[in-house]
């Protein structure tokens, strides 16, 4: 069967599907020295980690969305609503309290994280009729992420997405963690069964598609529910989420479109351009964490303002909205305009 790759078969490889397998390998071989990595180097792997790839990659759409030219004359309305709704939420939620508004945060991140790995499975499954093998990856896909997530919120993990207790008042819920081991076991090995039933019967395997979703099994169960350690999950949830997420962009928005196209965006389509592009998303997250770090968190650097928490119940929001106006405006900006019979 021809297989359905975004790209070709190398890009869409070391881009968007082997980050899970390639991280799992270098964890297992290197455990020891990632525990080095993590008590010595705190900084070095926050600044690759958290502001190089997961920041990074919210100002990747950018190029599909507000550097486009015509975009936001299209759809106004989106790209001016979705900022300003991002902050009044924001602002909102943290009337509530700063643990609310982290909480809810944390949970809209998630979501955004899981709808990707779907997606992705969505993408590679675009030329499969809608029928019960796809219905079977789709619930793969969900109980590969929702299962890890629901354990994380049953059993104390020495990591957190966003603050410490986030999901603390998740804990009240009764304990169901046996029962979603059995459901994800069930459906894990439905899934494998069915896998190999179709690759017999038809002699057809997609490829990709059966990456991503051993990709995703792997990175979300070692990275959440195997591992306990903070440096494992954010190594396979940063890197997994945000390496393919940039590659999908700079693929579907710059290296597949002609010049005419991009236009003034052009620049970018060169071997010199995809470094621009690299470089314009780590100048946009360098910018913003130093932000974070000056005026609220102070961990990695201080220039010792005093920011009063009448202050900072505007400022956080504002500062959270290029991440909460990346996970809404990604419901929106990757969905196919519907066929007009």
């Amino acid at each position: 069967m021809k297989q359905p790759w975004i790209h070709n078969a190398k890009t869409d490889w070391w881009f968007i599907l082997s980050p899970p397998f390639l991280i799992l390998l270098v964890i297992f071989l290197f455990q020891k020295q990632i525990q080095g990595l993590e008590n010595n180097y705190s900084f070095y792997t926050w600044l690759f980690l958290i502001v190089f790839i997961d920041v990074a990659h919210v100002y990747s759409t950018l190029f599909k969305t507000y550097f486009v030219k015509g975009e936001v004359q299209k759809r106004k309305l989106l790209y001016w609503g979705i900022p300003a709704l991002s902050w009044i939420l924001g602002i909102a939620l943290f009337q509530f309290g700063s643990l609310v508004f982290w909480s809810a945060l944390a949970l809209a991140a998630v979501f955004h994280f899981i709808r990707q790995q779907y997606g992705f499975m969505r993408i590679y499954a675009r030329f499969e009729p809608n029928n019960w093998n796809k219905k079977i990856d789709e619930i793969a896909v969900y109980s590969a992420t929702v299962y890890p997530m629901l354990y994380w919120f049953k059993t104390p993990r020495a990591f957190t997405w966003f603050v410490e207790n986030e999901f603390d008042w998740l804990k009240n819920l009764p304990d169901y963690t046996r029962l979603i081991t059995v459901i994800y076991a069930v459906i894990l090995t439905v899934w494998i069964l069915k896998t190999v039933f179709e690759v017999f019967k038809t002699g057809k395997f997609n490829i990709p598609k059966t990456a991503l979703i051993a990709g995703t099994y792997l990175s979300w169960y070692f990275g959440i529910v195997y591992f306990n350690n903070d440096l494992v999950f954010t190594f396979l949830n940063v890197i997994s989420h945000g390496i393919p997420y940039i590659a999908l962009v700079y693929i579907r928005e710059i290296r597949q479109k002609e010049k005419h196209q991009l236009e003034r965006l052009s620049v970018f389509k060169s071997v010199l351009g995809i470094f621009l592009f690299i470089g314009v998303i780590l100048g946009f997250a360098f910018f913003e964490e130093v932000l974070w770090e000056v005026l609220v968190w102070n961990e990695h650097f201080s220039l010792d303002f005093h920011i009063s928490e009448n202050v900072l119940q505007f400022l956080v929001p504002m500062l959270v909205v290029p991440q909460l106006s990346h996970y809404l405006l990604d419901g929106f900006i990757w969905k196919k305009p519907k066929k007009v019979s």
